[in-house]
């Protein structure tokens, strides 16, 4: 089963919960706007006319995610609440690019079983991301490197690995940098795109697009008073620069031109700049 095209960009995400924090947080460059509401869990699914107008907001400016819980809670359920988003952004300029639901209280073939089911059912050109716990004991989910063949197995583009625990240590404290990078490479391995999120701080942000992640997922580092604070532009202006660095930092050095010219008229600086 495939499920359809990549429509996610890389870069900074950042979960709002408003029309303010969004455009907040697009003011600040953040590639992805993810609307959540954290009151209801680590990803937890805002109400239909919330979500619908933070698209709208966002419009076609970036691309719009949406939590929509855990997919114990019903595949159905959540169809029916995107494709509510859906209705009300018809003719609008507001679109839902990607949405994503935990796996918590499955196994894999119940994950497997409600993954595919989901796909199926959602609006055309919306992708579903899956999604791994770092902290999957805790979830009573499938360890991430089951997830990760679980999904390659079904066509997935691209998987979030997240924390179920949002008062825990946060994504590298779930689990050490080795084993989320053995997460990375099997996930790369299996041609799956990977988002990293979990309570990460701004240096931790730099580690996770050290280690390959193409999309860096946040809310708290970008808010004002924690996650349940409000996100602010400056911080969110912060991070993007952040991702910028460690980018330019991973990016290799290419190789200067050695080669002697015969004639010997070319000036050191030409030399330099070939």
């Amino acid at each position: 089963m495939t499920l359809g095209a990549r429509s996610l960009p890389g870069g900074l995400l950042v979960s709002v919960r408003s029309v303010e924090e969004a455009a907040a947080a697009r003011s600040g460059g953040a590639a992805i706007i993810d609307v959540k509401e954290p009151m209801r869990g680590p990803l937890g699914r805002a109400d239909a006319e919330v979500a619908a107008a933070i698209a709208l907001r966002v419009g076609p400016t970036a691309a719009c995610t949406l939590a929509c819980g855990e997919l114990a809670e019903g595949w159905q359920a959540i169809a029916s609440h995107v494709h509510r988003i859906h209705g009300l952004l018809a003719a609008t300029r507001g679109r839902l690019s990607a949405v994503k639901a935990g796996p918590a209280g499955m196994d894999e073939a119940e994950w497997l079983t409600a993954f595919t089911a989901l796909a199926g059912a959602l609006p055309s050109g919306v992708e579903l991301v899956a999604v791994a716990y770092a902290d999957w004991r805790t979830a009573a989910s499938p360890a991430p490197p089951r997830l990760i063949a679980a999904a390659a197995a079904v066509g997935a583009a691209t998987l979030l690995i997240d924390t179920f625990d949002k008062q825990g240590p946060g994504l590298f404290g779930a689990a050490p940098v080795p084993e989320v990078a053995s997460w990375l490479e099997a996930a790369r391995s299996a041609g799956i795109r990977v988002a990293l999120a979990g309570r990460l701080d701004a240096r931790e942000c730099g580690t996770a697009l050290a280690l390959g992640a193409v999309i860096v997922g946040v809310r708290t580092a970008a808010c004002a008073g924690g996650r349940m604070g409000s996100v602010e532009e400056r911080k969110v202006a912060a991070l993007v620069g952040t991702l910028a660095e460690a980018h330019r930092e991973s990016v290799p050095v290419p190789p200067r031109n050695n080669h002697h010219e015969v004639d010997g008229s070319q000036n050191p600086a030409q030399s330099r700049a070939g």
